[in-house]
């Protein structure tokens, strides 16, 4: 049975720390059936005297944890991650990984060379939110930063990337230890700039597949306030949606309030452009392809009594295929141009229509990896601890990994955040639990979370660079 997110918090927590990130291929191939994922076997958990699993406990007691509390309470604004990339790369540097820093602003790449094999990277994003936090937690951040534009404001890990640097970490040591069990190489990224969708696209443009290994598969998790802490999710194929912004300069002819007859009325027209974009995806999509058009701001005017002469209009556009996105944004286009000619303007009055470049990316999820990493997953914790879920049409800046000409096979899965208790409380209450990007959400098991996330990586990586079998 497939484990649905809460559907109330998923639309927020997954929402894709979501500005555009860069433009791609369109080499995503159709979503294949996920027959392969679901046949998996039903396995037990593994026995909680596992020697992973208690040398996982061990680390997080005697090292994790501190710098869990530490990234927590030091958190840095998108590229502004100058000293959290520091310590994050002193950290994997005195594992004897090899580490450049200053990969794409302040990225960091490690690489473990283990002899021959495939080549498997995982990324950590670093960057923070500007939120004050309102957490309890005794190591809650008091921090303010100055963002890339000069504006100051408080930040806050409110997406948990402090849980997934902390994990890079806890799984580099598990790796580094067991290098006599596997072969081939391991390249741990630290990214920056996920929350405004760049640092992928960054990293990739200064060079991350030509000076590093390049990767045969890329993998990737997110912590998420929906998912009971203990539990993991995923979903194969298309897991996240291509994210653009888009904003429609609207043009009229102003005037008195008392005299509308002799103005063209810009609100009125945005307010018509606004109702008919609905119809491209009510009307001209298949109802099988979803899309979204959400219109979040619309400014104009400036007193009661007087009609403006312009208006604009914010717009989040949400998709999975190339097709349909490109078929939404010239849509909006059409649909404003059409409105605007109905209204009596002149074609040079028309709306201006831009798209935001670069955007994100749909995350798709390779369905043979998917399957492959489910089951090593499954052995590790059983079948009920790490189920399929619903795609979502939040972003995340992992899908450029694939989108380059190497189109590698990438995977991302979500870990749980949020005890069940606390979950149960909340619906009991009849509330929303607090989702990521909330400044009232921080894991309230931390532990549960960072350490399930190092088992199901390490089982990953460990199953995707066996050796081979002699025989």
């Amino acid at each position: 049975m497939k484990r649905q997110f809460l559907s109330a918090v998923a639309a927020l927590a997954l929402m894709g720390c979501t500005q555009p990130a860069a433009d791609a291929p369109s080499d995503v191939a159709a979503p294949a059936d996920a027959a392969a994922v679901e046949s998996a076997p039903p396995v037990v958990r593994a026995p909680a005297d596992d020697a992973l699993r208690a040398s996982i406990t061990m680390d997080y007691t005697d090292n994790l944890q501190a710098l869990y509390e530490h990234f927590h309470a030091n958190p840095e604004l998108s590229l502004m991650e100058v000293e959290t990339a520091a310590r994050l790369a002193a950290e994997l540097r005195a594992l004897g990984y090899e580490v450049t820093e200053g990969v794409g602003g302040t990225g960091l790449v490690a690489v473990l060379p283990n002899g021959e094999g495939p080549t498997v990277m995982m990324r950590a994003d670093m960057d923070a939110l500007p939120l004050e936090e309102h957490t309890d937690v005794a190591y809650a951040s008091t921090v303010t930063g100055i963002d890339r534009r000069g504006l100051e404001s408080h930040v806050m890990h409110a997406c948990a990337h402090d849980t997934h640097m902390t994990a890079l970490v806890g799984t580099a040591r598990q790796m580094m230890e067991r290098r006599d069990d596997w072969s081939g190489t391991l390249v741990l990224i630290g990214q920056p700039a996920e929350e405004i969708g760049l640092g992928a696209g960054m990293m990739i443009e200064d060079g991350l597949f030509e000076r590093f290994p390049l990767p045969d598969y890329n993998l990737s998790f997110h912590t998420f306030s929906g998912i009971p802490a203990g539990h993991i999710t995923f979903a194969p194929g298309y897991a996240m949606a291509n994210v653009d912004s888009v904003d429609i300069s609207v043009h009229g002819r102003g005037g008195h309030g008392a005299y509308p007859h002799a103005t063209k009325d810009p609100v009125y027209l945005s307010a018509q452009i606004i109702v008919a974009l609905q119809s491209l995806v009510s009307r001209e999509l298949s109802p099988l392809d979803p899309g979204v058009i959400t219109v979040g701001a619309i400014h104009a005017g400036t007193k009661h009594n007087i009609i403006s002469d312009g208006a604009h209009l914010q717009l989040t556009v949400r998709s999975y295929t190339d097709e349909v996105r490109e078929h939404l944004l010239t849509g909006i286009e059409r649909v404003a141009h059409a409105q605007a000619a109905s209204y009596g303007l002149t074609p040079e009055e028309y709306p201006e229509v831009e798209v935001e470049m670069p955007y994100t990316p749909a995350m798709y999820n390779d369905p043979a990896l998917t399957a492959r990493a489910v089951s090593a997953m499954r052995a590790r914790f059983g079948s009920s601890f790490v189920t399929e879920a619903e795609p979502v049409m939040g972003g995340e800046d992992f899908a450029q990994y694939h989108r380059t000409e190497a189109a590698i096979p990438s995977f991302m899965f979500w870990v749980g955040g949020t005890t069940q208790e606390r979950l149960d409380d909340y619906a009991a209450r009849g509330v929303a639990a607090p989702s990521n990007h909330s400044p009232l959400f921080a894991p309230d098991d931390p532990q549960t979370s960072i350490t399930m996330a190092i088992e199901a990586s390490t089982a990953v990586a460990m199953d995707l660079l066996a050796k081979p079998t002699e025989g």
